[in-house]
């Protein structure tokens, strides 16, 4: 299946071999223009919670495609959830991050204005910026014909992230640590990776996340960029946790 379109407003849950559903908005638009899909070609529609229907096409309109289901998967929630906390970045450093994040399968996805970052979301910027992370989010969703679409949360200060050791396992990613993320076991807790800016989580906030109980970890010899690391990391612990 070469095609993934999300609507989460499908009742897909609910869906059966033989029912019709209508594709309509964006994601139909797109599968007129770009996909140019005809009646009888097959496809996949998601809810973006967890149930894939897999479809042909019936009818075509100009904003509209009609489908009728042939076969329907729901798919549980990952469980143990791996959220990332990303650091801002200059650039599309960041934004680089949150696609591979979301291919590798992140659950979750907090924007961290973490003191060392260069990039800032301000005012209006702040919601801006979130709904671009979560439009990148949903491509990298469809690309990767993902089941479940990770949340991307509001920008939070360090206090967010040091609330979050709260009810999780807090791994910070730090060149530095004397443990390897490989030595981590899998002991049934959440797990929020968090990766600071271009220049290192500043000492400061790395003293205030570890006396909220957060771990530091350290993925290799080599030093990654803030766009390549948690990707890497997400892609460790997902052997570890028995995704791959």
């Amino acid at each position: 299946m070469s095609h993934l379109y999300l609507d989460e407003s499908l009742d897909l849950a609910g869906a059966s071999a033989g029912d019709e559903a209508r594709l309509t908005g964006d994601e139909a638009r797109h599968a007129v223009t770009v996909s140019r899909l005809r009646p009888g070609e097959q496809v996949a529609i998601g809810d973006a919670r967890g149930t894939l229907a897999q479809c042909a096409v019936v009818a075509t309109a100009p904003r509209e495609r009609v489908v009728e289901v042939v076969s329907v998967e729901t798919v549980p929630a990952p469980s143990p959830r791996i959220t990332l906390v990303q650091a801002l970045a200059k650039g599309d450093r960041d934004e680089l991050a949150v696609q591979a994040a979301t291919e590798l399968g992140v659950d979750a996805i907090v924007p961290w204005s973490a003191s060392r970052s260069v990039s800032r979301w301000e005012g209006a910027k702040a919601e801006k910026g979130r709904a671009r992370w979560a439009s990148i989010v949903r491509e990298a969703t469809k690309q990767s014909m993902r089941a479940w679409m990770p949340e991307v949360a509001a920008l939070t200060a360090t206090a967010g992230v040091a609330a979050l050791c709260g009810g999780a396992r807090v791994l910070l990613l730090e060149p530095t640590a004397e443990a390897r993320i490989t030595d981590l076991r899998d002991d049934g807790r959440d797990l929020v990776l968090v990766v600071g800016p271009e220049g290192g989580i500043a000492p400061g906030e790395l003293e205030r996340l570890v006396a909220a109980g957060a771990e530091t970890v350290r993925l290799g010899s080599s030093v990654l960029r803030t766009s390549t690391a948690g990707p890497a990391a997400i892609a460790v612990l997902s052997a570890e946790l028995g995704r791959w």
